[in-house]
């Protein structure tokens, strides 16, 4: 006797953007993105890594968490809920935050807006966003604040590199050179009202614009067409990966899990022990501080060409034993070299120091290099 499978236990529908067809209709090359069918490439991916370098890429960012934290002590539950000073970022203004467990483990790297003197957008990666949004309902228990999984609510483009501002400008009324790195302000862009932000992940400078998603396609158009003669088109999750590399930003899942605090991910500056509200993960933190991390995360540049891909061991040079793993490796478009980052003991992190990696099989020697691999004028 046969029966069908129950809904629940189907495989889970994959999940599109508003812009799903305007991927297709540029030719994009599609790939499952922690269950969002997200654009890989749209044609040559160091082309549109240059082109983000050199001029701009328009990204669609949609697959993002967005988490609101709202109410009298909205700033008291995130205090308590996130390893950084919540209640010191001013309206409008936003940080780079994490949450961890009770071990001090990573569970994401966030930013976290501030909107309002009472209201929060809190902006986790994909692959954790429903983890973020129930830590953060349980964490916030017993303080006067409602958390909210707004995901649903939004869409994400971002406009990245060094013609940006020149791009948008022609489309807002908002003064964009008064808006200051990690900032954020409600704007009209082309006719859609938007949460305005300057951030980003490619070492670039740009913004990050959230919509409405019934105005994502229109926003798109707008930001393409402007940006034609800047040099701009669109740009993938490939490219968005070796631009965040060289920047040396990590990546949730590579150089930023629950088996690393961020003490050992080189990010100590964002956990405030020195803030009154006590938080979760605090005690573990404090002892991680006092006692130094084991190993260090470092960048890697190949003497070769053959390159260090995540998963692969660090080596000693001289016994060949492993010492490390790299965590992300990728041939470097604007280096012109084979990059990676990788955890290796504290007494190997001094830049100039010469390791080796296991390259299916061969010890090829890299030299350990300070992060980030690039950094814009």
């Amino acid at each position: 006797m046969t029966s069908s499978p129950s809904p629940a236990a189907e495989a889970p529908r994959e999940r599109r953007t508003p812009l799903d067809a305007v991927h297709d209709a540029l030719g994009a090359t599609m790939t499952d993105f922690a269950g969002w069918r997200m654009p890989l490439r749209y044609g040559s991916e160091s082309a549109e890594h240059r082109a983000v370098r050199e001029a701009a890429g328009l990204f669609d960012l949609t697959h993002m968490g967005e988490i609101a934290v709202t109410g009298p002590e909205a700033a008291r539950a995130l205090d308590h809920a996130l390893v950084g000073y919540v209640s010191k970022i001013g309206v409008d203004r936003a940080r780079y935050s994490m949450i961890c467990d009770a071990d001090g483990g990573i569970l994401d790297d966030l930013i976290v807006y501030r909107t309002g003197d009472t209201e929060f957008l809190v902006v986790a990666n994909a692959s954790n966003a429903a983890v973020v949004a129930a830590e953060l309902v349980a964490r916030a228990a017993g303080f006067d604040a409602a958390v909210a999984d707004r995901s649903e609510d939004y869409a994400l483009l971002a406009v990245q590199g060094p013609h940006a501002v020149a791009i948008l400008a022609p489309l807002t009324g908002l003064d964009l050179d008064a808006v200051k790195y990690y900032a954020a302000d409600r704007a009209t862009v082309a006719g859609v009202d938007v949460l305005l932000a300057r951030t980003g992940y490619t070492g670039e400078d740009g913004f990050e614009l959230f919509c409405a998603p019934a105005d994502a396609e229109r926003l798109w158009t707008a930001l393409a067409e402007s940006g034609v003669p800047h040099g701009l088109i669109p740009a993938g999750l490939s490219c968005r990966d070796t631009l965040r590399l060289e920047a040396g930003m990590p990546l949730y899942g590579h150089e930023l899990s629950t088996a690393r605090t961020p003490y050992e991910a080189g990010l100590g500056r964002v956990v405030r022990l020195d803030k009154p509200e006590d938080f979760v993960g605090r005690d573990a933190l404090a002892a991680r501080e006092q006692a130094g991390p084991a190993a260090a995360l470092v960048g890697l540049r190949a003497v070769g060409r053959r390159v260090p891909r995540a998963g692969y061991a660090v080596l000693d040079p001289d016994t060949e034993e492993p010492i490390g793993e790299i965590t992300s490796g990728a041939p470097s478009p604007t280096l012109g070299a084979p990059i990676a980052m990788a955890y290796v003991p504290v007494d190997r992190t001094e830049p100039g120091t010469r390791l080796a990696v296991d390259v299916r099989g061969t010890a090829e020697p890299v030299d350990v290099v300070a992060l980030p691999f690039y950094k814009r004028a």
